[in-house]
């Protein structure tokens, strides 16, 4: 494996998302060039302030669409178009979030997800020969492809293989010339020594006589000329490779133009790099992202400076069918990029980059790695203050605690969002809580007090429904030496998660306050989850009821009751992607239609399991694998308006439906072993679920 190859991830990754939300704010097309330069003068930060940052279909594709490397049965053979066209099915829902919903004929990602639907077959659901040249040749040929870049360091050619297989779902022509490209420069970035060899490298995967090839050729030939003007060099582009010579929303060889532009006047500077993308306007946050891939790998995690990487801290969201997936820590997201790129080349994946999705487990590994800790009070505490991790070997988290009197600070992760957590609404994020009732939370902490007096430390959690705080118990800690808490999340009766960490506290008068360092070495949250959802708790947001990621059908919240109503195959899903053995419960009533079912282990739209009634007096279970079928059915007596206690158990290979109490039916099935839980139906109707309850089972 090449040298420090998860830090090099973590950085492109990392240079990716910084990208992406530099260059979000002035995408619309009212944002030229010029008016760029006249309203921000020469970019050399984010222009915009965030709660925190939407969903964004540039990180959604990378993310989502690797997953095909998770889902595909056969291993050890190069990526196919089938593999990836499966991911887009079974991770997108239909008309919300993941990309641009445009319109088919006008946006190329929905046009091609429609192809799918309809049976139209990967490649042939991007080709020309289906959608016209137009709509295969727009930007998103390589906007969506850079994990295929980084799962293959120092192997320019297997990327770009990768990268235009995975771009033929929805792309081609020019389209997929983009994705070897860029899929190569990423690739090569891991052990290039200029610029240069990156753009030359990504050139050699493409043919001599592309408009891709000729517009970066172009580019270049500009550059070298005149090295000093990336102004005169985007007037250029204007004139001779402009929008108004591609047809389309947005064509990929205007914005191809950008990047080489960007790449050669960045000249290996990872801030110009990403700042000169978004200053040449056109699809601004899209090749601000491509090439902060490339930049943040070759650069490395010490070039991306405080002040653009601070804000993201260590976190994005993802608007994809799982709403657990969608809240994602990037230092753990990199460790399973490396893992693939460890089975790629057949080596041995680093004891240290090892994970259990299942649970929770931060380690600070490089240095400021935050993983999405935050401070309530930023009067009084501050996270990795110098901009980097305060240990003398580079590892751990730092919270500086400043002149704290009688008063208190939260120091805590962000378990779950809602609507009033962003400033937009930007590709309609949705989530489920990353840790539950029932689970055990560990803290590895150490603590230095500089002046002043001890300081309490007091677990808590915080509650999203009703925004309770509640606090465990105090802790008695040593000082200068490490020490463990341990504390189990308490039952939420039915409320959601947001916030698990400690409060600092103080009780001293101004004349005698605190100052000192809190540094943290592990925050990991592990074991069996235990835990209802109150509907009466919840709220419609984000177009669904939380904590829900809905895939068709009208979702509403009724007092105590999940409605749902439907005109065609309809599901919600919700919790831990990962769980494994559980049983989950609640109270059903159908109100019209003869099919209302409850699912399990759903891996996504196209995977899983469902069971409950599957027609007028029957029963059944049913396997999801793109494509419902029964395992086992019966005849049961059921009625309108009649309210059941549904309980299905999955453990090992066995899935056990229970009705009021009673077992009646059973069926064994190996094909998925982990997944979501929630509800849904295969035709129209009407139903209510409530008194929902999820318990985790030992294997």
């Amino acid at each position: 494996m090449v040298e420090r190859y998860y830090e090099k991830v973590y950085a492109g990754f990392l240079g990716m998302n910084i990208g992406i939300r530099l260059g979000a704010p002035i995408e619309p097309d009212v944002w030229t060039e010029e008016r760029i330069f006249q309203t921000y003068g020469d970019l050399n930060g984010y222009v915009k302030d965030y709660i925190n940052f939407a969903a964004d279909d540039d990180v959604n594709g990378p993310v989502y669409f690797l997953r095909a490397l998770d889902d595909r049965k056969e291993t050890g053979t190069p990526v196919t178009p089938e593999d990836v066209a499966k991911a887009w099915l079974n991770y997108t829902r239909y008309l919300k979030g993941m990309f641009w919903w445009g319109g088919y004929g006008i946006s190329t990602e929905h046009t091609a997800y429609m192809n799918l639907k309809m049976g139209i077959p990967a490649p042939l659901s991007g080709s020309a020969v289906c959608n016209g040249s137009t709509v295969a040749e727009q930007i998103g040929g390589q906007i969506f492809i850079d994990t295929w870049g980084l799962i293959h360091p120092g192997d320019p050619k297997k990327a770009a293989d990768d990268g235009a297989a995975a771009a033929s779902v929805s792309h081609d022509g020019e389209g997929l010339n983009g994705a070897r490209f860029i899929c190569a420069c990423i690739a090569q970035a891991f052990t290039a020594q200029s610029i240069d060899e990156i753009v030359e490298t990504g050139l050699n995967q493409i043919p001599e006589e592309s408009l891709y090839y000729q517009v970066v050729k172009s580019v270049e030939r500009f550059y070298r000329s005149n090295p000093g003007d990336f102004r005169g060099c985007f007037h250029m582009l204007e004139q001779d490779w402009g929008y108004d010579k591609y047809p389309g929303a947005c064509h990929i060889i205007p914005n191809a133009g950008v990047c080489a532009l960007a790449l050669f006047y960045g000249n290996g500077d990872f801030s110009r790099t990403v700042e000169i993308a978004c200053m040449c306007g056109w699809d601004t946050d899209c090749n601000a992202g491509n090439v902060g891939t490339i930049a943040g790998v070759y650069c490395g995690l010490s070039q991306i400076p405080d002040k653009y990487r601070r804000p993201i801290n260590d976190s994005v969201v993802l608007s994809g069918i799982s709403g657990y997936l969608n809240i994602l820590d990037i230092p753990t997201y990199a460790k399973e990029i490396a893992a693939h790129g460890y089975a790629a080349i057949g080596e041995e994946l680093e004891n240290e980059l090892r994970i259990n999705p299942e649970e929770i487990n931060f380690d600070f590994l490089l240095p400021g790695m935050t993983h999405n800790m935050r401070v309530s009070n930023p009067y009084y505490g501050t996270i990795n203050p110098s901009g980097s991790n305060s240990y003398s070997d580079g590892n751990g988290l730092c919270i500086l605690i400043d002149d704290m009197g009688y008063d208190s600070c939260r120091i805590y992760y962000k378990s779950f969002y809602g609507r009033e957590d962003f400033s937009d609404e930007r590709y309609s994020p949705v989530f489920s809580p990353k840790v539950y009732s029932g689970q055990r939370v560990i803290m590895e902490l150490s603590v230095q007090w500089l002046k002043g007096q001890k300081l309490d430390l007091v677990p808590y959690i915080k509650t999203f429904g009703k925004h309770d705080i509640v606090e465990i118990s105090f802790v008695d800690y040593p000082e200068n030496e490490w020490f463990q808490v341990e504390f189990t999340i308490p039952d939420t009766k039915g409320d959601l998660v947001e916030e698990v960490g400690f409060i600092v506290r103080g009780s001293s008068f101004p004349e005698g306050t605190t100052t000192g360092y809190i540094h943290m070495n592990k925050f990991q949250v592990t074991g069996l989850a235990d835990y209802e959802i109150d509907i009466a708790k919840q709220k419609e947001e984000f177009g669904t009821v939380t904590p829900f990621s809905t895939d068709g059908g009208n979702w509403t919240k009724q007092g105590e009751f999940l409605h749902f109503h439907r005109a065609e195959p309809a599901f919600a899903y919700t919790g831990n992607y990962y769980s494994k053995d559980y049983r989950v419960s609640a109270l059903v009533k159908p109100l019209f239609g003869e099919n209302h079912l409850m699912t399990v282990r759903a891996k996504g739209a196209m995977l899983g399991y469902g069971a409950g009634f599957s027609g007028q007096n029957r029963l059944a279970i049913y396997k999801n694998e793109y494509g419902y079928y029964i395992l086992a059915e019966t005849d049961y007596p059921w009625n309108m308006e009649s309210t059941y206690l549904f309980e299905i158990e999955v453990r090992g290979q066995k899935i056990i439906l229970s009705v009021n109490g009673v077992v009646i039916l059973e069926a064994e099935d190996s094909s998925f072993q982990s997944g979501m839980f929630g509800f849904g139906s295969l035709s129209y109707g009407r139903t209510c679920f409530s008194d929902i309850k999820f318990t985790g089972l030992e294997g």
